[in-house]
């Protein structure tokens, strides 16, 4: 199975495919899509829509995962990270996709095994369960790769073979 996680953003975009192959996950393509500060905000959500259309075709996922919003205390950054969401969900719904959407606390629970795991702590478990280099994986990239892995685990009744401590 292959699943495409997505961590929206309105500046940068973190994605990150993960292989199921048995009872085993790994992954080689992942990174990060950065929008230009500067641009008009509808700008931006066209390059995120166009970028995501580009990343569904170059890595053909059975399924989509997508970070679900987080409530901020500021409004507008809540609602324009909806709007960026919104054109990613629309870019996999033009191209057929199955989508998937997880909570941030559902993804870290998943991953870490509690909610409220920080975000080193999720960088640390993805760098250790999908055997990366921590120097390599950037914090979108390892959100979005979490995002994968969760709706791998949640689907697949796989377990994480939990070996070392969090941090």
């Amino acid at each position: 199975m292959r699943i495409l996680g997505i961590d929206p953003g309105t500046l940068v975009v973190g994605y990150g495919l993960v292989l199921l192959d048995g009872r085993r996950y790994h992954s080689n393509d992942y990174g990060c899509i950065r929008i230009e500060r500067k641009l008009p905000f509808p700008q931006r959500l066209k390059l995120i829509s166009d970028a995501t259309t580009e990343l569904l075709l170059r890595t053909m996922p059975d399924v989509v995962a997508v970070e679900e919003v987080y409530v901020t205390q500021n409004a507008k950054t809540t609602l324009r990270l909806g709007h960026a969401r919104g054109v990613i969900l629309l870019a996999a719904v033009n191209r057929g996709h199955v989508i998937s959407e997880y909570a941030p606390r559902e993804i870290k629970q998943a991953v870490v095994g509690k909610g409220g795991a920080s975000k080193r702590q999720v960088m640390w478990m993805i760098s250790q369960l999908l055997a990366l280099p921590p120097e390599n994986l950037e914090e979108d990239a390892a959100d979005a790769l979490a995002v994968a892995l969760c709706h791998g685990l949640r689907n697949t009744g796989n377990q994480i073979p939990v070996t070392s401590k969090l941090i």
